[in-house]
């Protein structure tokens, strides 16, 4: 009834009721009068045919204006001194009731004085100023799934409260501000709040998930940012670097003018001075001694320009991207089997999937806004499996939680397929009809009895037949996957196992069903698209196809190279054997990002001429020739395309600083400057325009279409709404088949022996992003996680003589860190992580950079290690 009234425009006072929320009925002022039944209260009332209901008068009126004196008298009230004065839903029902002082003075003033927490650094809670209406708690059980804050205590003595009453900065809260947005008054409030004067729609520059955002901008400084509620990638919500991660746009370490090194030191230079310098030093290495290195952090028209810019003026496909690094066996996987390398579903179906696998993600910390989402469907009755070598957050909300040994992935899901074909749970219809290699597929899983995968992944055998039931019988079923399942020198065959698993149970093709890689960055999936890639140009069109090469060479006007190129990995070797002699690299600091990062930091400086393009002095950067200081997300226009596929506009909220350029301006110069025809953009929209007539998945997209929203690629025409599920007909193969691949068990490269007994395996943070480059310029996230910490268990701990907090060495055979301890039973024995955002601590020297053999990536979640106190 409440919602129904709102609609319509009848104001209906209420406290306890948001509409992202079921229901609760506390706050009582709602109360409506239903004619034949008394008073009622509104929120939890159903419309029916024929109520005669008056929402003020008589009864309603004295009811509410008790409960709103009652709420005032225990009030704390400085309303001009409050973060929330002028919003305050409590302050515009006490006009709308009209309050009575003499009244107000017949009731006790509150005696009590409660402590205000502000120990989380973005947001203020004071307790004296909470009605208790319950909206926070509920927020953070229902909506996030965290669980940070409860009601404590009884009667006048009750209050929202972290468990034990602590801090919340020391609680389960994951600072992403959901209950302050959704609190009426001022008991949560974000502290030194600014009321923006004006706002712009853009997208976040984080993770991959694309989140919908406003950026409240004042003058020309961010002073707020809001989730976009129309968005249907997050529906308005964010996460705590969403919300409060923007600080670093206005750190004052940005780069605002250009840099050249002059006798060994980067000085100032004009962007003629850094423009000429760079064209000096690129010109003599046209081909194959040149590379570019794109980002997953720039737009899509600023990817598309950088590898037209390698190929038609450079000569070369020494072209590639951080995709390496994270999902480069997405693509040689899902490629192989169902002819697209990218998400099938989209995040909205989460919510009606049966059952959901997540295996290798640590989804709430490395794309919290999914990971709140899969809670959410767990709490409403979806199976949810969670597969991975420590026990992640996520698997809280598990029904099943498998934890098997780093580098076991391929055994733990072909044991599962086993099960389920040996008891017929497999979808036979879905495979005779749209499958293929099924026969051999069968044969190969006869080596993976479970006894064998048992004692491969350390997981009981029946809880594992357990997993494959429930995953085959609950459907639809969505199986998600990260870095956890790509960073292995067997990450093609892990890919290739869960796209085995989703065909085996027809898991494909249908709505809240299929194969979905979380992509890391935020437009990595991007980058992808537009041909940040050595073997492929623009919308995955192979450069060693004629008729490709034909159709790109008439529309740049050049001739193209025909040889796939270099990968990174490829690329840094190169670089340090003398065969790169001139590398542009684009918003990516390999320095700490790379496995085996010494021997990337040593390559860089064995002479090859190195311009980089970012907005801070990265690692890398430091290193470089020339440095040219590039816009941020906040001051340039674009689209992203996140991991479900879908491309969404980026909108320029401010200026840049200084001298800064966006990353196309400052490509298209270089590339006039080499002599480069076809350079000569107004503008991205009008990249966007040439990349549509160029790749088929992006021919309807437009800057146009884009204002109203996303849309989801393959979008071919003008009118086309976009595909949010793939292969719903036919699988993107030259059949129309999706194809099963036999696959073995081999184990990662790198064996633990009594030198090096444990596995590192690297992970993600919630509170950080890559290599901190801008997270760590975010104050209040440096005071939530300020180092680095290895994680381990207490019995390895313990027989190491190392307690919580030790400072302690980390060893490999090709480094070592010093790190503090962190004593958990999160990592099980035999295993400790890390992450790799901070530079003081540089994880990447001690991971293996030993290759998948068909994408390339380095083997960074397995790595033999000891550790020790630090002397």
């Amino acid at each position: 009834m409440l919602e129904t009234a709102l609609a319509a425009g009848i104001y209906v006072p209420h406290l306890c009721h948001h509409p992202d929320l079921k229901p609760a009925g506390v706050c009582r002022l709602c109360l409506v009068q239903v004619e034949g039944r008394g008073l009622a209260p509104a929120c939890r009332t159903p419309v029916e045919s024929g109520m005669v209901v008056r929402t003020a008068g008589g009864d309603v009126d004295k009811a509410r204006r008790i409960a709103v004196e009652l709420l005032i008298a225990d009030h704390q009230g400085d309303c001009l001194r409050c973060a929330k004065n002028g919003q305050c839903e409590l302050q515009r029902i006490a006009a709308y009731v009209g309050i009575d002082e003499q009244r107000l003075a017949r009731l006790r003033p509150p005696s009590r004085r409660l402590p205000v927490d502000s120990s989380n650094p973005f947001f203020e809670r004071d307790p004296n100023k909470c009605v208790l209406c319950g909206i926070c708690v509920r927020t953070c059980q229902s909506l996030q799934g965290a669980g940070a804050i409860d009601f404590a205590f009884r009667g006048y003595d009750t209050q929202v409260s972290t468990f034990g009453g602590g801090p919340i900065a020391q609680s389960r809260c994951e600072s992403c501000g959901e209950c302050v947005v959704r609190c009426p008054v001022g008991a949560l409030a974000v502290k030194n709040a600014r009321q923006p004067s004006r706002e712009v729609r853009t997208v976040c520059p984080y993770c991959g998930v694309g989140c919908g955002m406003y950026l409240g901008v004042q003058g020309d400084r961010i002073v707020g940012v809001r989730g976009d509620p129309e968005s249907p990638v997050n529906r308005g919500r964010l996460c705590v670097k969403g919300r409060f991660g923007h600080g670093f746009v206005h750190h004052p370490q940005r780069l605002t003018a250009p840099l050249v090194r002059k006798n060994g030191r980067l000085v100032p230079a004009t962007w003629d001075e850094a423009l000429d310098a760079v064209a000096r030093g690129f010109a003599p290495h046209r081909g194959h001694r040149f590379a570019a290195i794109a980002s997953a952090k720039c737009t899509n028209e600023e990817n598309y320009v950088i590898q037209k810019f390698a190929r038609a003026v450079m000569g070369t496909n020494h072209v590639d991207h951080c995709a390496r690094l994270c999902h480069a066996p997405s693509v040689t996987g899902l490629v192989q089997s169902l002819g697209s390398g990218a998400m099938t579903n989209s995040i909205d179906e989460i919510r009606f999937a049966a059952c959901i696998f997540a295996i290798g993600t640590n989804t709430t910390s490395a794309h919290p806004v999914i990971g709140a989402e899969i809670r959410r469907a767990a709490q409403a009755g979806a199976k949810l499996i969670v597969a991975n070598p420590k026990e992640i957050e996520l698997a809280r909300a598990a029904d099943i939680f498998l934890q098997h040994r780093p580098g076991s992935d391929v055994a733990l899901l072909m044991g599962m397929m086993r099960v389920i074909v040996d008891e017929r749970l497999a979808d036979e219809a879905f495979i005779a009809a749209r499958c293929e290699n099924f026969g051999p597929f069968c044969d190969s899983l006869q080596r993976f009895d479970l006894d064998t995968v048992e004692e491969i992944t350390g997981v009981p055998r029946e809880k594992i037949a357990q997993a494959a039931r429930c995953y085959a019988t609950n459907r639809p079923a969505m199986l998600f996957y990260a870095m956890g399942i790509t960073q292995h020198t067997h990450g093609t065959d892990n890919v290739l196992a869960t796209s085995n698993l989703a065909l085996l149970t027809g898991n494909v093709g249908r709505p809240s069903s299929g194969v979905n890689p979380l992509r890391g960055q935020n437009n990595v999936q991007g980058a992808c698209d537009m041909g940040a890639l050595p073997n492929v140009l623009p919308g995955y069109q192979r450069v060693d196809a004629p008729e490709v090469r034909a159709k790109f060479e008439s529309a740049w006007g050049c001739t193209l190279p025909e040889i796939p190129g270099l990968t990174l990995t490829e690329i840094i070797d190169a670089a340090g054997q003398g065969e790169i002699r001139a590398l542009y690299l684009v918003g990516e600091n390999p320095v700490l990002s790379e496995a085996n990062a010494r021997h990337v930091e040593e390559a860089l400086g064995r002479g090859a001429f190195l311009v980089v393009q970012d907005i801070f002095l990265s690692e890398t950067a430091r290193l470089a020739d020339v440095v040219l200081p590039a816009a941020s997300f906040a001051e340039k226009d674009g689209t992203f395309t996140n991991t479900e596929r879908r491309v969404q506009r980026v909108r320029k909220a401010i200026d840049p600083p200084g001298e800064s350029k966006p990353d196309w301006w400052i490509t298209c110069r270089i590339a006039q400057r080499l002599g480069g025809k076809g350079f000569e953009y107004p503008g991205p929209s009008e990249i966007l325009d040439e990349i549509a007539r160029l790749v088929p998945s992006y021919g309807g997209i437009s800057f146009g279409r884009l204002e109203v929203g996303g849309l989801p690629w393959p979008c071919p025409s003008e009118g086309h709404p976009g595909t949010p599920i793939l292969h719903t007909q036919r699988f993107a193969t030259k059949d129309g088949k999706a194809r099963f691949v036999p696959l073995e068990y081999r184990p990662p490269a790198e064996a633990c022996d009594e030198r090096f007994p444990l596995v590192l395996t690297t992970d993600r943070s919630l509170i950080h992003y890559h290599t901190g480059t801008m997270t760590r310029r975010v104050a209040g996230l440096s005071a939530l996680e300020g180092e680095e910490l290895v994680r381990m268990n207490p019995v390895d701990a313990q027989a190491l003589g190392i307690a919580d907090g030790d400072m302690v060495e980390v060893s490999s055979r090709r480094g070592t860190m010093r790190v503090r301890a962190r004593l958990t039973d999160a990592c099980p024995p035999g295993v400790v992580s890390a992450t790799f955002h901070f530079a003081e601590s540089r994880t990447n020297e001690l991971t293996n950079a030993a290759l998948d053999p068909v994408a390339k990536i380095p083997e960074t979640k397995v790595c033999a290690v000891r550790v020790q106190r630090a002397g």
